[in-house]
Order: structure tokens, then sequence, then C-alpha cells
């Protein structure tokens, strides 16, 4: 389920009744968090965070011209998205994360490589998102996807 949005602000209108206070706030968690340098907007059907073009000329390696991705928010049809692409490239982060999750909730990590799903928006650990959104800056992020992912030439 993609939410027809031509702004952040229709997006957050557009989030389902239900889940829309605990969207507003993790959005806002994110926001608050992430280190200068994240340029905000629509990516993907989503509210994204990535490196600007003006920041990393070189852009995504998988749809030219276009920012690198970093950080995605989506209101899926039965779940709330996180996805956070230094989890799926950086695996200390990954541990970090996996292990701080049972000290800031009760709920079992539910997570595909990239994708932190929430199910239930009062099961979403606001304080565990803020220190995540903390711990990558636009350059440590352009570092680690060039030394994985950008091709060779």
């Amino acid at each position: 389920m993609q939410i027809p949005a031509n702004s952040i602000e229709e997006y957050l209108s557009n989030v389902p009744d239900e889940r829309k206070d605990a969207f507003k706030k993790l959005y806002k968690t994110v926001s608050e968090n992430l280190p200068e340098g994240f340029q905000e907007g629509l990516n993907y059907g989503m509210i994204g965070w990535s490196v600007p073009l003006e920041t990393y000329p070189d852009g995504y390696h998988c749809t030219s011209n276009t920012p690198l991705p970093f950080i995605n928010l989506a209101s899926q049809k039965n779940f709330i998205a996180l996805y956070h692409m230094g989890i799926y490239a950086k695996p200390e982060l990954l541990n970090w994360f996996v292990t701080d999750f049972p000290k800031h909730s009760k709920k079992k990590l539910d997570m595909g490589k990239s994708c932190i799903r929430f199910k239930k928006p009062e099961d979403i650990p606001f304080e565990l998102i803020a220190e995540l959104a903390k711990k990558m800056s636009p350059e440590d992020w352009i570092s680690l996807y060039e030394k994985l992912y950008k091709k060779k030439k």
C-alpha cells in the first residue's frame, strides 16, 4: 500500500488515523536526530533522507542521477517500516541495534535486511530509533557505500 503524496506534509496527512500520531512522532524522531547534511524528501513513494547530489555527485548506482538514499519511512498495509541502509551495510551497526532492541521493547524484533517493521504503533522504540539516527553522518555513509557498493572503474 503506497500512500500517494506530492509532499511530506501530504504524506503525513494521508497516513491512516490509527497510526498517524506514531508515524509523525517517528518522522520527527528521525528528523531531529540525523546528523546535518542529509536531504529530506519523498523517495520511492516514501519519506526519505538521502545524501544530496551537491554533496555526492555520483549519486545512487541503482538509479543514476539520484541522491544516495539512507533512511526511508513508509506506512505499509500492515505495518510502519523504517528502512536504514546503514544497518544493511554495516554489521557492527546491525549487531548494536539487535542487541539493544530488547532493552527498549518487549516485542520480538521484526526485521529484514534494511527494514524494521512495527505492526503496532505503540511498539515503536523511539529512544532507540533516535540513537540509531545519530550513528552515521553523510560522510560515514558515503565512505561505507563506496567501499561496499560502488563499482570499481
